[in-house]
Formats: C-alpha cells, structure tokens, sequence
C-alpha cells in the first residue's frame, strides 16, 4: 500500500503508547477536516495520551513518530 503523503506533519495523541522497537501503539491525527487512528511506530517508546508529530507513512495506515510540544499550548 503507498505512502499516505497527506498524513505526514500532522499532530496526533496517542491513545496506545508506543514501545520503540517492541512494537507500535495506535494514535489519532487530525487529517483531512477530520480524525483518523492509525499504528504508530517511535524510536523510543511513548506514552499514552503523549502529544505527536507524523514524520513519516509507512503505507497501510502506519506511521512513525515522534513526540511534540506544540508551541500553542504552552502560551508561546
């Protein structure tokens, strides 16, 4: 299954967290005017309700990861 080019720079929280190398957790991104869950890949693991940025599809709703402080909700 091809790239989902549209998912990629988008935040989403997890609502599984992530173990890094051990296996994926699952997270829910706001794409396309609405939310989608995919499997979430990470380097290193993540916990749940973490806040993510989408770096990369791996095609067949996955993605990778990685953990994201938006700017927006620290007052910045």
């Amino acid at each position: 299954m091809p790239a989902d080019e549209a998912v990629i720079g988008c935040v989403g929280r997890l609502l599984i967290g992530t173990r890094g190398s051990e296996g994926p957790g699952e997270v829910v991104v706001r794409v396309r005017g609405g939310s989608e869950a995919f499997l979430a890949w990470s380097e290193q693991p993540l916990a749940e309700g973490t806040t993510v940025l989408v770096i990369e599809s791996r095609g067949a709703r996955q993605v990778d990861v990685i953990e994201w402080a938006d700017p927006l909700d620290e007052g910045v």
